[in-house]
C-alpha cells in the first residue's frame, strides 16, 4: 500500500475541482498494469498522476467519477479475491479503500459502464491519454473510433486541472524536498565515486539503487554520459576517460510519487581543463541568474532571455560569437548552442503535467509558443506564481551535425564565428540545473545544495573509491 495524504486532503482537492463552473461530470482511468514480455511479468507499476492527485490510490483497475452536477465522487472497482491473496498477500477492501482518500460511495468495476451509458446525454469530460489500452478503454465506453479519443478530452478539464496541480501546497512542497534529499544522495555519491577507467554503467547502477532504497527509483531514465551533447543520452556503455566531461541529469521519485530533477557536469579527471571551464562557468552564471530573477510576476519566458542573454555574452568573450547581444538573443542565435528552453514545472510529473500538452502547461491566453528555433523549445513561458516549482537549467552543448548545418546554410554569421566554434566540436555538453520553488516574495532552492561551483566540484569528483 502506498503512503497517502490524509483523507482531508483529498476531499478538498475533489472539492475545489467540484465548485469550478464545469456541467457533466469528470472520467478519471488509473493506469493498467504494463507487461514486459508476457502478460503476468509486468513493469514496476505507475499510477497516473492526476489519479493520484484526486484518489491517491496506486493500484490498477480502478476509476472514479467526479460529478459536478450532483457534487458527488465515486470509486469504481472490485474487491481482491482468494487469488490474488494467495499471490499478493491479504488486500483491503474496497470499502476500506475509499475510507483512506475521503469517499463513501463505491460501485463495482462492472458499474461504471453501465454509469456512463445511463448520462450519455451529459458532458463527460476527460484528461488526454497517454497510454494505449487507456486509449483503446475510453473508446469503448465512449463509443467512439480510438482515433477521435485524444482529440475529444476536455480542454475545460485540463485548465482546471492545471491550475489546481501546479500550485503546490505545503505538504506537497514537503514530498518534493523528500525526492530531493534522495537525489542529493544520488548526485554527491556519483561524484565521489567518479574516477578515470570506471564506467558510466557502474555509476548509473549505484544511483539507480540510492533512487529505489530510499523511494520510489528514478523519476526518468537516468542520464549519464561523456556525450553531454546529445541531450537526452541515455546510453552508459562508456568507459570513463582522461579529460572528458561527465553529464548526470537525473532525478528520485519519493515514496508518494513526487519527482526531483537535477543536472551536474562534471569533469573525469577531476580538474577541468582551462577550456572546459570557462564554458562551465558560462553555464554557473546563467544558472544563478536564471535562479536569482525567479519570483511572482515574471514571465519565465523573461527567465529564460536573462539566462540566454549570459551564455551569449559570455561566448562573445571566448570568440564564439559576435555582434549586438540584444539583436543575437531575439533572433536565437544562441539556439546553436542551447536548443532548448530553460525549464519545466515539476511536482508528481518530472515534467509536470505534460500528458496535458506544453501550451496547455506551459503557456496561457497571455503568451503563446514562439515559431523560432530554440524560443519555440520552452516547455515553460507563463507568469510565474507562489506555487509553482520549476527547474532551471541553461546550457551549453557543441552538437557536430547541428553545427554543420548552420555552417552550411552560414546562418547568422553575423553572430556566429564558425573558425572558432569548429575548435570546440567534440568538447560535448554542460547543462546545470536546479529546482526551484516560488515564494510569495521570491524563491527558494529545494534540496540541500548539491555541489556546483568549478571549486565545490572539483573538490568532491573522486574523493571515494567505487566499492
Amino acid at each position: 500500500m502506498n503512503r497517502l495524504f490524509s483523507p482531508e486532503t483529498y476531499i478538498k482537492r475533489r472539492e475545489q475541482l467540484l465548485h469550478t463552473q464545469l456541467k457533466g461530470f469528470a472520467l478519471f482511468l488509473s493506469n493498467d498494469e504494463a507487461s514486459m514480455n508476457y502478460p503476468s511479468n509486468t513493469y514496476k507499476y505507475r499510477q497516473d498522476s492526476s489519479f493520484l492527485y484526486f484518489f491517491g490510490l496506486s493500484i490498477p483497475n480502478i476509476a472514479a467519477i467526479i460529478d459536478f452536477d450532483r457534487k458527488e465522487c465515486i470509486l469504481f472497482g472490485d474487491d481482491f479475491e482468494i487469488d490474488d491473496i494467495i499471490w499478493m498477500g491479504d488486500q483491503p477492501k474496497m470499502t476500506e479503500l475509499a475510507a483512506l482518500i475521503g469517499i463513501t460511495k463505491v460501485m463495482p468495476y462492472s458499474a461504471m459502464a453501465t454509469y456512463i451509458e445511463q448520462n450519455r446525454d451529459r458532458t463527460i469530460h476527460y484528461l488526454p491519454p497517454y497510454r494505449g489500452e487507456k486509449i483503446i478503454k475510453l473508446a469503448q465506453l465512449l463509443d467512439c473510433h480510438v482515433k477521435e479519443v485524444v482529440g475529444k478530452a476536455s480542454q475545460a478539464l485540463i485548465k482546471e486541472v492545471v491550475a489546481l496541480r501546479e500550485i503546490k501546497s505545503a505538504e506537497e512542497i514537503v514530498e518534493i524536498e523528500d525526492a530531493c534529499a534522495i537525489g542529493y544522495d544520488m548526485f554527491t555519491t556519483a561524484m565521489k565515486k567518479t574516477r578515470v577507467g570506471g564506467t558510466e554503467a557502474e555509476l548509473a547502477g549505484i544511483v539507480e539503487g540510492i533512487a529505489l532504497s530510499g523511494g520510489n527509483g528514478v523519476s526518468f531514465p537516468v542520464i549519464l554520459s561523456q556525450h553531454g551533447e546529445t541531450l537526452h543520452n541515455h546510453n552508459h556503455h562508456l568507459t570513463l576517460e582522461e579529460g572528458r566531461l561527465l553529464l548526470i541529469d537525473m532525478g528520485a521519485e519519493n515514496g508518494m510519487n513526487y519527482c526531483s530533477d537535477n543536472t551536474r557536469t562534471i569533469p573525469v579527471s577531476g580538474k577541468f581543463t582551462p577550456k572546459q571551464a570557462a564554458i562551465y562557468q558560462i553555464v554557473y552564471d546563467a544558472n544563478m541568474a536564471g535562479i536569482a530573477a525567479c519570483k511572482p510576476g515574471i514571465y519565465f519566458r523573461d527567465v529564460h532571455e536573462i539566462a540566454v542573454t549570459i551564455i551569449t555574452k559570455g561566448l562573445q568573450e571566448l570568440g564564439l560569437m559576435k555582434g549586438d547581444v540584444a539583436e543575437s538573443v531575439k533572433a536565437g542565435a544562441h539556439a546553436l548552442f542551447m536548443p532548448h528552453g530553460l525549464g519545466h514545472q515539476m511536482g508528481l510529473d518530472v515534467h509536470d503535467m505534460e500528458d496535458f500538452g506544453e501550451d496547455n502547461v506551459g503557456y496561457d491566453e497571455t503568451i503563446s509558443r514562439s515559431p523560432i528555433f530554440g524560443w519555440g523549445s520552452l516547455r515553460m513561458a507563463k507568469e510565474l506564481r507562489p506555487g509553482h516549482v520549476v527547474t532551471v537549467e541553461p546550457g551549453i552543448y557543441f552538437v557536430p551535425h547541428l553545427i554543420e548545418i548552420w555552417k552550411r546554410e552560414n546562418k547568422f554569421s553575423q553572430f556566429l564565428n564558425y573558425d572558432k566554434i569548429d575548435e570546440y566540436v567534440g568538447f560535448g555538453g554542460i547543462r546545470v540545473e536546479d529546482d526551484v520553488l516560488i515564494t510569495e516574495t521570491g524563491h527558494r532552492v529545494l534540496g540541500k545544495p548539491i555541489p556546483k561551483s568549478i571549486a565545490e566540484v572539483e573538490a568532491i569528483v573522486g574523493s571515494e573509491p567505487l566499492t
